[in-house]
């Protein structure tokens, strides 16, 4: 097995002696590595890591001074008798030096891999599947708007406020436990949803939902982080983006699918349902095939910082979401004012957490990373048109153009389609040309947007399904080629300790934008739709996400050159 070893000097643990130098061109023996019982006869070498014995690389003191050992692509962690056989790998070199109880993170394999992103799936399809069925839902329950709108807004919010905080959690009592956990809740609360009586049974439902896919999701990128390195770990994220652009337009598609077929008498309500066999499946496939990883030193949850995070995501989200449908009551106003108050209180303590030596949720020092901090600049407004347009084009094609459930989300396939190629193309564009894809992705994204907003203006509403095809089919490829290499740009640099709060970061950027994208560019879009009709409010909303793909394109030039 290849490995780049460290430089740092050896640790050794509190209460032994301080190994000696390694020699230089001893090979390490079978029993040696990561996890493997030391014999009785070993003495003082027992008692010290399996790194910082005689003839091993040396035990560097923090994580954050190395980069983690490359594994080969396709490594596995060596079992009992299996020494340094090539194929194997381990665990230490998968995991950066994360603990998984059995002395190092294994690897993640290919079946592991599938059955994160399974579980990376469900919670995005989950946010977009109800914007199809939203007039169903109208029609069972006689919701209304402000309660239609709590049904999207109560699962965005409670998601993109406990994300932090689930990362954390997972990196402290381990993130397979986690993703388990977060998975049964996310099965009950969707069986809840589909069972609901009434329109506030059903919001209170959802808001369980999202706090519980909170659980979940950042256990992924945490998972394949710590089990992953090299190439296998750049394959990896790529189809985390992958899956997540997919299942954003997926969502909308089966939505329409599951309403008009109105399966058993269902209707609407199949929409959650269909959640049930799916988390049952992916509860046998995680405990078979997803390895238990922890962070090696866990930190407590920071209490004062996450309780001001959730206050100024709430005071910014709920106002927003709400404001519109309840006809902008005096309360949102405050609400909104306190919003920035609460961000920069979240900041200030955070900041004096981590002057003092401890460990806050949200480390400002992760944002020194110039990939995480740039790359974060760019998810943000990607995600914010994201939602809106995802959620705008689902009024407009059944309320304007009278498409069925099946027909509006039919009109997204050929997006998903083109995104899906985009996103396998892009790993061998980003090693040739770096994160200059992010930059082609973004013109070839305005491009279709351009396309589509030609055809709205011209032909409304006399727009068939072909006519769509090439602005929509453009714009996947364009948001394909973007959103999984930033995945990866953001996080390249994360230490692998911080791997849960790294992607509890990233995906809280991700969803709490999508959120505002589907509160500010959806509100836009309705507020516009009564007095200039639904074709000049369509055309403004899409101007507007114009205007946000072209600063994508300008702050992308300011991306770190080499992706790693």
């Amino acid at each position: 097995m290849t490995a780049t070893t460290p430089t740092a000097p050896p640790s050794a643990r509190p209460g032994t002696a301080p190994p000696p130098p390694a020699r230089p061109e001893a090979a390490p023996s079978p029993s040696a590595r990561p996890g493997a019982t030391p014999p009785p006869s070993a003495g003082p070498e027992a008692a010290r890591p399996p790194s910082a014995r005689p003839g091993t690389a040396p035990f560097p003191r923090s994580r954050a001074e190395v980069r983690p050992r490359v594994l080969r692509p396709g490594g596995t962690p060596a079992g009992p008798g299996s020494g340094d056989r090539p194929g194997s790998s381990s665990a230490s070199d998968s995991s950066g030096g994360d603990s998984s109880g059995h002395g190092g993170g294994p690897a993640l394999s290919a079946a592991g891999l599938v059955t994160v992103l399974l579980g990376a799936a469900l919670p995005l399809i989950d946010f977009f599947i109800v914007n199809i069925a939203l007039p169903a839902v109208d029609r069972d329950l006689h919701a209304g708007p402000a309660l239609l709108e709590l049904v999207v807004a109560g699962y965005g919010v409670a998601y993109a406020v406990l994300l932090v905080l689930g990362g954390r959690l997972g990196d402290t009592y381990g993130r397979r436990r986690l993703f388990l956990t977060g998975t049964v809740a996310f099965g009950l609360a969707s069986l809840a949803c589909g069972l609901a009586p009434d329109a506030r049974t059903l919001v209170a439902a959802r808001i369980v939902q999202g706090a519980a896919a909170a659980l979940m999701l950042p256990q992924v990128l945490a998972t394949i982080h710590a089990g992953t390195a090299g190439r296998r770990r750049a394959r990896a994220l790529g189809l985390y983006g992958a899956t997540g652009g997919l299942a954003m337009i997926v969502g909308q598609l089966l939505g329409g699918v599951l309403v008009a077929a109105d399966v058993a008498g269902t209707g609407w309500r199949s929409v959650f349902l269909v959640n049930v066999p799916v988390v049952l499946v992916g509860l046998v496939l995680a405990v078979r095939t997803v390895p238990e990883s922890r962070a090696e030193r866990p930190a407590p949850v920071d209490v004062p910082g996450t309780l001001l995070l959730a206050l100024a995501l709430v005071a910014l989200l709920v106002p927003l979401t709400e404001g519109r449908a309840a006809g902008w009551p005096l309360w949102t106003w405050p609400v909104l004012a306190a919003a920035p108050l609460a961000a920069a209180a979240f900041l200030a303590v955070e900041r004096r957490a981590e002057r003092r030596g401890r460990e806050p949720l949200l480390p400002p020092s992760l944002f020194a990373l110039p990939g995480l901090r740039r790359g974060l600049g760019l998810v943000l407004p990607l995600s914010i048109g994201f939602g809106g347009f995802m959620f705008v084009l689902a009024v407009a094609f059944q309320q304007g153009l009278r498409y069925g459930p099946v027909e509006a989300g039919a009109a997204l396939a050929p997006a998903a389609l083109t995104f899906f190629a985009a996103s396998l193309a892009g790993p061998r564009l980003v090693g040739r040309y770096g994160s200059r894809v992010v930059t082609a992705g973004a013109l070839t994204q305005g491009a279709g947007l351009a396309l589509l907003l030609t055809t709205v203006v011209r032909d409304w509403p006399h727009i068939g399904f072909t006519a769509l095809l090439p602005g929509t089919m453009v714009i996947g490829f364009g948001q394909g080629l973007q959103l999984p290499v930033l995945f990866r740009i953001v996080l390249g640099d994360v230490p692998p300790e911080r791997a849960g709060v790294g992607s509890g970061v990233l995906i809280t950027t991700q969803q709490a934008a999508l959120t505002l994208g589907v509160a500010t560019l959806g509100s836009l879009f309705l507020s516009l739709a009564g007095p200039l009709g639904m074709r000049d409010a369509l055309a403004v909303t899409l101007s507007v996400q114009l205007t946000l793909v072209a600063g994508t394109c300008l702050l992308s030039l300011r991306l770190p050159r080499t992706v790693g």
